[in-house]
């Protein structure tokens, strides 16, 4: 089997792969359960291609990320539930239907236009899923989200209905207050592992606030200083290498002076 820039030859190979007698032994024996995590991998490397602007690398993690999509259909056409056309056919209805100021007619532009419109949209078809019982603004935020991702997309969810802070300032004196409350937590006689881990998710939760405020990703923000604390810290140890020495038999003090160093060179 060779190649193709068509989508019918990535499904015929995962058809292939699949085959129950002539197939990839490994392909075979997955289910949806096996193959979520490399599906949830998958979008991570496409995020991290992103991150560091390598185009080409993005263009592989897109395909990878598209295999997922094409070998989860085709477990389900397997099992007769649907397939991969199933699941265009799918995305393509709702878009459209989301989009009445692009693709419908000239009173569907000026509605779809009104503030609003997307979420009550949204809340229709919930409603459709459900047998017509309301759901909640935020139950179709799903919790299968990275707490950080979710926590942006409950807020921004509140904020469709004027839940929210209209200043980022207003955050940075929630995110004040809940580090007081931390700090109380840890000056009681006896601490309470348990409220201070609600008081730290209280912190994340307003932080993770302030970055959609300001319109920054705080995922991407924290991988950003991960990848700065990796240079920094190897820059230590490089450091440290040269005189024959190890982190471990180095002083705080001693660490600290070098970051500053490392800090100061990337300036």
């Amino acid at each position: 089997m060779t190649p193709g820039r068509d989508i019918g030859r990535l499904i015929e190979i995962m058809a292939a792969l699949r085959d129950p007698a002539t197939g990839c032994a490994w392909d075979k024996e997955q289910t949806f359960s096996t193959i979520a995590p490399y599906t949830v991998e998958e979008a991570h490397e496409v995020a991290d291609a992103i991150a560091r602007g390598d185009m080409p690398d993005l263009c592989e993690e897109l395909g990878d990320l598209l295999l997922q999509v094409v070998f989860h259909a085709r477990m389900a056409e397997e099992i007769g539930v649907f397939a991969f056309p199933d699941v265009v056919e799918a995305i393509t209805t709702k878009m459209i239907r989301r989009h009445p100021h692009v693709f419908g007619d000239a009173d569907a532009r000026e509605a779809g236009a009104a503030k609003g419109f997307w979420e009550k949209i949204k809340a229709v078809e919930k409603a459709e899923r459900r047998n017509g019982q309301a759901a909640g603004l935020l139950d179709g935020v799903t919790a299968a989200l990275p707490a950080l991702a979710r926590a942006v997309k409950l807020q921004s969810k509140a904020s469709t209905v004027g839940f929210d802070w209209d200043d980022p300032r207003a955050v940075i004196a929630k995110i004040r207050e809940e580090l007081a409350e931390i700090e109380a937590e840890l000056d009681r006689p006896k601490n309470d592992p348990e409220r201070i881990e609600d008081e730290v998710g209280d912190l994340l939760f307003a932080i993770a606030n302030l970055a959609r405020h300001v319109g920054t990703d705080p995922d991407q923000a924290l991988r950003r200083t991960n990848a700065k604390f990796m240079r920094r810290f190897g820059a230590i140890e490089a450091a440290l290498a040269s005189a024959g020495r190890t982190p471990a038999e180095a002083s705080l003090d001693e660490m600290e002076a070098l970051w500053v160093e490392a800090k100061s060179a990337e300036r």
